[in-house]
């Protein structure tokens, strides 16, 4: 599995932690994963476009 194949499942993975955590009202939470969910959205744009710089 490529690296941009594993982010991509991250981000899937906490998209579906943010649902759940806005679900039981857990808004830290929710900021948290979100502001995750952006960087590793942005490692996997990054890594699409072979720029490992930008990756976190």
């Amino acid at each position: 599995m490529s690296r941009g194949d594993e982010l991509k499942e991250l981000a899937s993975d906490l998209s579906r932690a943010v649902e759940m955590a806005r679900r039981v009202g857990l808004s830290t939470t929710v900021y948290l994963l979100s502001m995750a969910l952006v960087e590793v959205k942005e490692a996997a744009r990054a890594a699409a476009e072979g720029d490992d710089d930008g990756a976190a």
